[in-house]
């Protein structure tokens, strides 16, 4: 399955420009009500406007990504314009959005921007995302946090003036493959975090509590799969380097299985809920298991946490369910719920 150049969200449709798309650039990229924040960033002239347009198109004929046009999923009304794009002389994918002021405040660059960095952590992962916002624009800074973004220090904007104050350096959390075993600092972590998940409500094996040595001895378990070749761990780490998820992908014994994988312990840092982490991590999860060749992805959910519709979300559906399978007390049976996914099915519409 090849890199999907249009994405769906909830509300949007994220798609490539065509030339028919200058005037709604230039109209936005011309409009002082968009550059409150930088009056001098605005393009001096329309031409210059339609240039730098000119630059969007030859970007998405030469690496076949680039910045999308925004539009309303429903009435098909184009919008805006996002999304990434290489950043020349620095090595890295840029994150940008622009909206038409009648769009604003719903919530919708929030919505593309998730999708957008996900997009990158599946599709484009050779890449670093990141996003340089000037400080006085509080929403944008929220925007990048909610896609996953975190602040990795500042930088002179080229548009910046002299005295201003420099701009602020989000960046996406970078993927990481373990597949013989961790060493002594990264198990130290990993067990951090599946102590914080569990200690969290999270349904990660255990409940609230448990003690660490026997989180240790679970771990130990995945560490002998992942030295057998039958596990592969995949971590993303935030931009300061500490550990924000992970999970595990298994292959089972027998190989008329082969083609399949099933996901566990997928877990995110609790301190950084709602940055989008859960989708990011299982982006890359899945760009994992198709290098590997993997047709087939699969997990169980306990019932009750939500999780299935999170799940369901990413294209997994129901294929099983065994009422009361999990307890968590002796009051409080739990369904256990099984999910798989194709991967070369078109992801569904997400947020």
């Amino acid at each position: 399955m090849h890199a999907p150049t249009t994405l769906r969200t909830t509300r949007l449709t994220l798609r490539p420009p065509t030339p028919a798309d200058e005037s709604l650039w230039v109209r936005l990229h011309r409009d002082p009500g968009l550059y409150g924040h930088s009056p001098h960033s605005m393009a001096a002239t329309d031409d210059a406007a339609a240039a730098a347009f000119a630059a969007v198109l030859d970007h998405w004929r030469e690496h076949g990504v680039g910045y999308h046009v925004v539009e309303e999923a429903g009435s098909g009304e184009a919008f805006g314009f996002g999304g990434l794009r290489t950043r020349p002389a620095t090595g890295v994918l840029n994150l940008y959005y622009r909206l038409a002021a009648s769009h604003h405040g719903r919530g919708l660059a929030r919505e593309a921007a998730r999708a957008w960095v996900a997009d990158a952590l599946e599709w484009r992962p050779d890449l670093p995302v990141e996003a340089v916002v000037r400080p006085v624009n509080v929403a944008s800074v929220h925007t990048a946090q909610a896609a996953g973004l975190e602040r990795a220090g500042t930088t002179r904007h080229p548009d910046d003036l002299p005295d201003a104050e420099p701009s602020l350096v989000l960046r996406a959390p970078r993927m990481h493959l373990c597949r013989s075993g961790f060493d002594d600092a990264t198990r130290e972590e990993v067990l951090d975090l599946w102590c914080a998940v569990n200690d969290a409500g999270g349904a990660v094996g255990f409940l609230p509590g448990a003690p660490r040595e026997r989180v240790a001895e679970a771990l130990g378990a995945h560490e002998e799969a992942m030295a057998t070749g039958s596990a592969v761990a995949v971590l993303l780490r935030a931009a300061d380097g500490s550990l924000a998820a992970l999970g595990w992908w298994a292959a089972g014994p027998n190989p008329l299985l082969g083609h399949r994988r099933t996901a566990y312990r997928v877990m995110t840092d609790p301190a950084r809920r709602g940055r989008n982490l859960g989708r990011l991590l299982m982006s890359a999860m899945h760009r994992v298991a198709r290098a590997e060749g993997v047709e087939l992805v699969e997990l169980g959910v306990r019932g009750g946490t939500g999780t299935e519709e999170f799940y369901g979300r990413l294209g997994y559906r129901e294929v099983g369910r065994l009422a009361g399978g999990i307890r968590v007390a002796p009051d409080d049976e739990r369904d256990d719920i099984w999910m798989a996914r194709w991967l070369e099915e078109a992801a569904p519409e997400v947020s």
